[in-house]
């Protein structure tokens, strides 16, 4: 039964792509935990890491407690992990992120995917033990998976390059916007050095000294914050007020707000722009491999 998602022929999606796209599947499971895993996928990885988890379910159960109930979200958008009365996200895994999905054909309570950690980077097996449905659980991630990785190619992916150009290009602006901030801010300071040298080595008893309020050229200095003056210009009229920083933070030196290369909300990507692209790619072009194998194979794994 060891097959990738996009070969599976004798398995047919249980859901309509927009109830995985624009909605969640939930499934009711209890989730015996997860664990640090060497490798990606295998079918030798994840049966060690259920034996485990299901040792330790043991003990605990001696021990009075009782293995948790969560509510799986399974979407395009990844499988959240929530605890089922206060919906409180518990674990958030991004399909690009998850390599392996494999269910146990000799017992159709227990299910398991491998997901990269998005903060550590290491491979965790996730192990659930859900009511006679884990094969369903496995290939709605399959088919969540599946659709994910053509929403990428539609949008993000299908040309990778001229987006990590277009990045690159929005970053050199940013720099460049800043730059011209510190630059303005040196002029001024200069001219406020010059102004009090100037002052300083006025004779005394002379005539009135320059106005501090003008530069050089006779002209009153540019300030970010003088729109606030009522100084008059030589003609008496007011000069006219200098637009506030506030409302071009969102423009770039061009006048032009900065473009969005991903049309979405600041949220949904890091601000690595690059790096996002790539990890989303190398996580898809692995794959998700979906298999059914045997976990039971010692008497541990008898229901209780």
């Amino acid at each position: 039964m060891n097959r990738a998602f996009s070969r599976k022929k004798d398995k047919t999606w249980m859901h309509t792509p927009e109830a995985l796209s624009k909605h969640y599947i939930p499934y009711n499971a209890k989730f015996l935990g997860s664990t640090e895993v060497e490798q990606p996928k295998g079918t030798e990885v994840v049966r060690d890491a259920v034996r485990k988890l299901k040792f330790a379910r043991h003990i605990k159960k001696s021990e009075g407690q009782k293995i948790p109930k969560v509510e799986l979200q399974i979407s395009i958008y990844g499988v959240k992990i929530l605890e089922p009365k206060t919906k409180e996200v518990q674990h958030n895994c991004q399909l690009h992120r998850i390599s392996f999905c494999a269910d146990d054909k000799t017992d159709k309570r227990i299910f398991t995917f491998i997901c990269k950690d998005s903060e550590s980077n290491k491979h965790l097996c996730y192990v659930f033990d859900s009511e006679k449905c884990a094969e369903e659980i496995t290939l709605t991630i399959g088919q969540a998976f599946d659709l994910a990785y053509r929403k990428f190619l539609e949008s993000g992916g299908k040309d990778v390059e001229t987006r990590k150009q277009i990045a690159g290009l929005q970053k050199r602006i940013q720099d460049l916007e800043t730059e011209n901030v510190e630059l303005k801010n040196k002029v001024q300071d200069l001219e406020s050095q010059l102004r009090t040298t100037q002052v300083s080595t006025s004779p005394a008893g002379t005539g009135t000294p320059k106005s501090p309020s003008t530069d050089i050229f006779d002209m009153v200095p540019f300030s970010p914050v003088s729109h606030a003056s009522s100084t008059p210009t030589r003609n008496g009229t007011q000069p006219p007020p200098v637009p506030s920083r506030a409302t071009e933070i969102k423009r770039d030196l061009f006048g032009a707000e900065p473009f969005d290369p991903f049309n979405c909300g600041a949220g949904d990507f890091p601000p690595d722009i690059q790096s996002k692209l790539d990890e989303m790619q190398e996580g898809f072009k692995m794959g998700l491999t979906l298999e059914g194998t045997v976990f039971c194979l010692d008497p541990l794994d008898s229901r209780c």
